[in-house]
């Protein structure tokens, strides 16, 4: 891990057309420090059970050691409400 957490908001998620229906993706945040934009794909997303997070949502992270435009290590700060998916 490279440094301190950062605090970034989810700005985009592009569609990569892997996985079982063509539809994982890697996911943009912006730094809210310095409004850099880090790259990250699912894998980085650390929770429990299904791996998703959507625009706009606010999140902690590292930036990569080894690749300095990439995020690791993303935690949701506002965990969504169960009904929006479950409903």
């Amino acid at each position: 891990m490279s440094g301190d957490p950062r605090r970034g908001t989810i700005i985009d998620r592009r569609a990569s057309g892997g996985g079982l229906n063509g539809t994982l993706g890697s996911y943009i945040v912006q730094d809210d420090e310095n409004q850099r934009c880090y790259g990250f794909d699912y894998r980085q997303i650390v929770t429990e059970g299904f791996r998703t997070i959507r625009t706009g949502e606010r999140v902690r992270f590292h930036v990569s050691a080894v690749s300095p435009d990439r995020a690791e290590f993303v935690i949701r700060l506002d965990q969504p409400d169960p009904s929006e998916y479950y409903g």
